[in-house]
């Protein structure tokens, strides 16, 4: 069962950014991934992309896919969660 939960940014720092909620989720998805935070798969579900397309956002900020055996599991379990395998 999947959950959320909300965090509160400032509107003035929303407006600041010129960016919308889903373009700073999709940021923090990124950075999160960067930082070996998250995994690929973990990551591109926050950042609301297919596959495909979080590779290539990955590939136009110069972000290196790291993926390892940890990742394809957490991927493999996600899949599991979604029915999808």
């Amino acid at each position: 069962m999947a959950s959320t939960i909300a965090l509160h940014i400032p509107r003035e720092v929303v407006h600041a950014t010129r960016m919308t909620p889903e373009e700073l989720t999709r940021e923090l998805a990124l950075l999160l991934f960067q930082q070996g935070k998250l995994s690929f798969g973990k990551a591109r579900e926050m950042a609301g992309m297919s596959a495909w397309a979080f590779q290539q956002l990955l590939g136009s900020r110069g972000i290196p896919v790291h993926y390892g055996i940890e990742e394809y599991e957490e991927d493999r379990e996600t899949l599991r969660e979604l029915g999808r395998i």
